[in-house]
């Protein structure tokens, strides 16, 4: 990764706008093992060289234990997860030689969940059934319950930086050391706000030197205050496990949340604009995270009707595949995992530990509207899903994927199977949702989207422009709603005074 620093004074906090050239997706590559600062021993020496007097009386104690854990699957990962333990896929105390958004220890098996590192809390409670090693005791001065008030514990641990060799990480002392790492994580969308950047909305920014960590989420606006001090050069990430619980993975990867490694910068914080022209995979994790913040900010709005997706949703990118879909794995949806592997191709490897939800093939899509739309029309499968459970889902899934595979151009067969009512009533449902909702951000409606098919979404459009709203054809679709007639049914009986125009509407489009 090729990257430079410049001072901006739009910037959030004074900090700089860090230039993206090149990110490295690659593994990451180590080099020497370093002596750790925050080891306990090593903080312990400074304060007694800084404090010869004080330190005869006061022994430090542990405030945190650098560990890492060996999950098995995707229970024992969420497990952890739960218990809000923040992992890494690679060791801390190593030199990088190379940066990227993996990395993967050589002893494990390729197709295995590699060691994941973390620090915790000194009264950390270790899960019994996943295997930990516990490689340090640390001493982090924020995190002590106790210390001494008339200490400078960033001298001391500027010192640790000396006494352990790292001296070359340190920075100058200014008075901007008084304040948090702040900046703005933003991207621009050239169809919407004037061009003008956005924000990434509820992404995490992870920081660390060393063992001591640091995350903050973005706001809406892309602004983020790292809540810890600094003295050294900090390694920062865009870990894309959203505050709204959304995860976002990708390719081939063994972790539930994708992570895109910004590199090294100041202590005061960096700022990134990300555009079309920036690394591919940034940028599609990007618009997918908004376009699902999105999605999850309209329908938790007041007056909108339509059920948000499940919060834990995961999603899954695939630069190299053409088709998405919404098969719900993680939620507990019971489709053929066979016919899943189909689909995925040379990506069914995933399911071995981890289950996707909704799966984005981004191969033909390029623009930030592309991206953003059709990650709506998955989204829209999302919330249908929630209202019609597992049996109704599983028919429908199924129906499409088997008619992917079997005809690649047919995705959603040709009507007449035997039940294509529910992919008719999903897809009529999902090509429509996502229309208005591109209506929504950019002031018109993609005509042609999906209204070629033989479901023909057109029927609710038709319906929506006369007062027949999204909400409204939302509440209609019950898990006994299984094919246009019974949704035709469904809406005459919920919404009596508008029986003419759902009998216009779907009289328009007869088969």
């Amino acid at each position: 990764m090729t990257v430079s620093c410049r001072p901006d004074e739009d910037s959030p906090g004074g900090s700089y706008y860090l230039d993206l050239d090149k990110l490295s997706h690659e593994q990451i590559v180590l080099g020497e093992k370093l002596e750790d600062p925050y080891a306990l021993s090593a903080m312990q020496l400074s304060f007694a060289k800084l404090y010869p007097t004080k330190s005869g009386m006061e022994r430090l104690e542990a405030t945190n234990y650098y560990v890492r854990f060996l999950p098995l699957d995707d229970t024992q990962f969420s497990a952890l997860k739960m218990m809000g333990v923040q992992v890494i896929d690679h060791p801390l105390d190593y030199e990088i030689l190379r940066e990227g958004d993996y990395y993967h220890d050589p002893e494990i098996q390729e197709d295995d969940i590699t060691w994941q590192y973390a620090v915790v809390d000194k009264d950390f409670q270790f899960p019994q059934d996943i295997r930990y090693e516990i490689l340090e005791q640390c001493y982090i001065p924020e995190n002590a319950s106790t210390k001494a008030s008339d200490v400078d514990w960033e001298a001391v641990e500027r010192e640790a930086y000396r006494i352990t060799g790292n001296a070359d990480r340190l920075l100058p002392r200014t008075k901007a050391d008084d304040g948090f790492p702040s900046g703005a994580i933003k991207i621009v969308d050239d169809k919407y706000n004037g061009g003008e950047p956005i924000g990434v909305s509820g992404v995490m920014v992870s920081v660390n030197s060393f063992v001591k960590f640091a995350s903050a989420y973005t706001d809406a606006s892309g602004n983020y205050v790292i809540p810890k001090n600094f003295s050294s050069q900090m390694r920062y990430r865009l870990v894309f496990q959203n505050e709204m619980g959304f995860g976002i993975g990708v390719d081939l990867l063994l972790v539930p949340a994708s992570v895109s490694t910004l590199g090294s910068g100041p202590a005061e914080g960096i700022s990134v604009k990300i555009t079309q022209e920036s690394d591919r995979k940034l940028f599609s994790r990007c618009v997918v995270n908004n376009a699902v913040y999105d999605y999850f900010m309209r329908c938790n709005r007041e007056g909108v009707k339509i059920t948000p997706p499940p919060k834990n949703l995961r999603l899954w990118l695939f630069q190299g595949l053409g088709s998405s879909s919404a098969p719900m794995l993680h939620q507990g949806s019971l489709v053929d995992k066979s016919v899943v592997s189909d689909y995925l191709g040379s990506y069914s490897d995933i399911l071995k530990h981890f289950l996707p939800d909704i799966t984005m093939g981004l191969r033909n899509m390029q623009d930030y509207s592309t991206i953003y739309n059709y990650t709506q029309h998955e989204l829209a499968h999302s919330s249908h899903y929630v209202r019609v459970g597992n049996s109704f889902w599983n028919k429908y899934i199924k129906h499409v994927l088997k008619s992917f595979v079997t005809s690649g151009m047919k995705v959603y067969g040709v009507g007449t199977e035997p039940e294509a009512g529910y992919c008719e009533v999903g897809e009529m449902w999902a090509y429509y949702l996502q229309n208005v909702l591109y209506r929504e951000r950019y002031g018109y409606y993609l005509s042609e989207l999906g209204t070629t098919y033989w479901f023909h979404p057109q029927i609710l459009l038709y319906m929506d422009d006369r007062g027949i709203d999204d909400s409204k054809i939302f509440t209609a679709l019950m898990s006994t709603v299984t094919d246009r007639d019974l949704l035709q049914k469904s809406l005459t009986e919920l919404y009596p005074e508008s029986r003419y125009i759902i009998e216009q509407a779907f009289n328009r489009y007869l088969n």
